[in-house]
């Protein structure tokens, strides 16, 4: 196992090259799955699987940044995982307690230049998260080098939803008319208004499930797909590039 390493590493440097070449995706979205049956498989708690997940988090995005990517949403815990046993989402929300702390008192992201937005209803989530959450973003408003989005308690049903709502309030009030109803408008109301790009160029999904499970529904409407086997706390480097280097290969025409 030992020659292996050298042999991982030169590969993962081929691959990093290859991608570096050629157009880079603006906005990635990552649906992280697979914490719980990774830690089944090890006999582990799904509250170690949690933890392991968030130690994976904080890897991945130091490589994003490597790459340059301007924007990252990641679907970290979405409306139907809350309706999960109360122990399973207690452990959860524990882990994004943690983290959330960790990134407010070492002061990540302020110090990096990165914007980061929650995604979704806060009115499902704990306080104490929801406080946390509001005190990163008000940290990070300032920033403009590049967007992180964390989706938490969000569904993309849910987002289209609560958009058609607020414009049906305008329109009652005669501030909005049926002619003045669009893409643009719609994408106004939508979590991903404030992003240079809404519209992920990409997106991954770990544990080998093939399907979207409610993510993005309206941005990802010409995003392209990559899926992986593996379990999200075993996602590497070279994953990243492999899926990249795949987008890059692709004709995207956009339905033309």
């Amino acid at each position: 196992m030992a020659d292996l390493w050298p042999i991982s590493r030169l590969y993962e440097a081929v691959l990093f090259n290859q991608v570096s070449e050629g157009p880079m995706p603006s906005h990635i979205g990552m649906i992280l799955d697979g914490n719980r049956r990774w830690a089944r498989e090890r006999n582990l708690s799904g509250l170690e699987g949690h933890r392991e997940g968030a130690r994976k988090l904080e890897s991945v995005l130091s490589w994003f940044d490597e790459l340059g990517i301007g924007a990252v949403t990641l679907y970290a815990l979405s409306t139907e995982n809350l309706s999960r046993t109360p122990d399973e989402v207690r452990d959860i929300l524990s882990v994004i307690e943690t983290y959330l702390e960790k990134a407010i008192e070492e002061q990540v992201f302020k110090t990096r230049g990165v914007r980061v937005k929650f995604l979704g209803e806060r009115g499902l989530l704990p306080t104490r998260i929801t406080e946390l959450m509001e005190e990163l973003e008000a940290d990070t408003s300032k920033n403009n080098g590049s967007f992180l989005n964390v989706a938490i308690g969000y569904g993309g049903r849910r987002e289209i939803v609560n958009a058609v709502r607020k414009m049906v309030t305008l329109a009652a009030k005669g501030f909005l008319s049926p002619e003045e109803v669009n893409e643009d408008l719609v994408g106004g109301f939508l979590y991903t208004a404030h992003l240079p790009n809404p519209d992920p160029d990409l997106i991954i999904r770990t544990s080998g499930e093939l399907r979207s499970s409610n993510f993005l529904l309206w941005q990802s409407a010409y995003s392209e797909l990559f899926f992986l086997d593996i379990y999200w706390p075993d996602f590497r480097k070279i994953d990243l590039l492999r899926a990249i280097r795949s987008y890059q290969r692709r004709d995207r025409r956009f339905g033309k």
